[in-house]
């Protein structure tokens, strides 16, 4: 029962470090998911003061400069894209390896369960064993 516990506890920590380990991916994930939107916020913010400037009346220079600037948002947003798609795999893996230490937890306390219902049936008959001991004892002195 004693390697039992501490394969228990063992696995216990695993998990807990499993569910470390995708609490942080989460939170990168959520982290790239927020500098995305921001990022796409900005982009459009900008594309509307470029509409504005456009109606407005402007120079090439700075319809270039514009269009540069966006075209750098755009890039930083693919390489934010793919950064959030990484951190999402890592999400997925980290989960499974998460479930799969939730399973091996559950098996090492069904065999736990198993080997204190064993252990606790040895006890039962044990402790019949001795009222009945005790019982045909009573019976032997009565009949004396």
């Amino acid at each position: 029962m004693k390697q039992l516990n501490t394969l228990y506890k063992f696995e216990l920590d695993k998990e807990q470090k499993a569910s470390q380990a995708l609490k942080a991916a989460e939170l990168e994930y959520q982290q790239h998911q927020e500098r995305l939107k921001n990022v796409s916020d900005y982009r459009l913010e900008y594309m509307k003061r470029l509409n504005q400037r456009s109606i407005e009346g402007i120079d090439s220079a700075t319809f270039s400069h514009f269009h540069a600037f966006i075209a750098k948002l755009d890039n930083a947003a693919q390489q934010v894209r793919m950064a959030e798609h990484q951190a999402k795999a890592l999400v997925e893996t980290r989960k499974k390896q998460w479930l799969e230490q939730r399973r091996k937890i559950q098996a090492v306390e069904l065999l736990r369960d198993k080997k204190l219902a064993a252990l606790q049936l040895v006890a039962n008959k044990q402790e019949q064993k001795m009222f009945d001991e005790i019982a045909t004892q009573q019976f032997v002195r009565r009949r004396r």
